[in-house]
């Protein structure tokens, strides 16, 4: 095994803290991969890997090496795909993370367009309603609707910003009516989104008045789209993006309330790694959702 080999067997394993793993991914007898691996460690003269039977775990200089191996395969990927761009259309697996609202509304009904486009990038889409973690998750392209964004080690490119809104179904409101101001919210059913900052309070701002209102929800769900079609159920009001509830709005299926009332708004951001050179597939897909935006006059319509 070359010296290459070594260290993505070492990073895989270091990743998987597995040696029959980081085999199973290189196609590799466990025997070679821990005997290769133990190899390595003779050749540096360190202890790269605590064993046991049980577990596996880094030692300090080898949590040092694999920081150092990450960056090299890392930098050699990005050779690699400065290469293959220089000769051809953009091309590879582009894995992109978002929620699940997000992909529904904004990433899916792009695609086919895209693809027809660019017919050699294959899509991988993560709908998760938590941030994964760029780097660890190998994701080329996370969408992230937050209040700030403070990770430094990821560019980051403005989408829009967006109202949160309150909302209830007609229904809802014809048999519990509609509250008058914010402190009405805790006579109410309401419908809570868990990732939400903060879930179980909404900070109130009308002019200089604030107003923070603590909620016993009588629905908690970690899914938008579970509390918006309890929403559209009747089964309470609930506090959301005004992206993700924006086409229920407009058709009255849900009406918005409080408005003379605001809630913090969120920025949605399309996040990734910071690095010299941006792979074609993510750049052409960065051009196209951004696009899609800007012709869509989102920010107006969400702010």
């Amino acid at each position: 095994m070359d010296r290459f080999r070594e260290i993505e067997l070492f990073v895989h394993v270091a990743e998987a803290a597995s040696i029959s793993r980081a085999a199973d991914v290189l196609g590799l007898p466990v025997s070679s991969a821990s005997r290769h691996l133990s190899m390595l460690e003779t050749r540096l003269g360190v202890r790269l890997v605590h064993r046991t039977t049980r577990s596996l775990a880094l030692t300090e200089v080898g949590m040092e090496f694999y920081r150092r191996c990450k960056d090299v395969l890392s930098d050699l990927g990005e050779a690699e795909a400065v290469a293959k761009d220089a000769v051809g259309n953009p091309r590879g697996t582009l894995r992109i993370t978002a929620s699940l609202s997000f992909c529904l509304l904004h990433i899916e009904p792009l695609l086919p367009a895209f693809n027809k486009a660019y017919p050699d990038i294959s899509v991988d889409i993560i709908a998760a309603n938590q941030y994964l973690d760029v780097v660890e998750n190998n994701v080329d392209l996370a969408i992230r609707t937050r209040e700030f964004e403070a990770d430094s080690n990821l560019t980051i490119r403005k989408l829009a910003v967006t109202k949160r809104v309150l909302a209830a179904s007609r229904e809802y409101l014809s048999t519990y009516g509609m509250p008058v101001i914010p402190e009405d919210l805790t006579k109410h059913k309401m419908l809570i989104y868990s990732y939400a900052n903060n879930p179980n309070e909404l900070p109130f701002e009308k002019g200089n008045q604030k107003v923070i209102v603590n909620l016993n929800p009588s629905l908690r769900t970690n899914d938008g789209q579970i509390a918006i079609n309890a929403a559209l159920h009747g089964m309470g009001i609930l506090a959301q993006p005004k992206y993700a509830i924006y086409d229920h709005i407009e058709n009255g299926e849900l009406i918005t309330l409080l408005n003379d009332w605001d809630l913090p708004r969120l920025t949605m951001n399309i996040a990734y790694q910071t690095r010299r050179y941006l792979p074609n597939k993510v750049r052409v897909f960065v051009d196209a959702l951004t696009d899609h935006f800007l012709r869509n006059d989102f920010e107006r319509r969400w702010s």
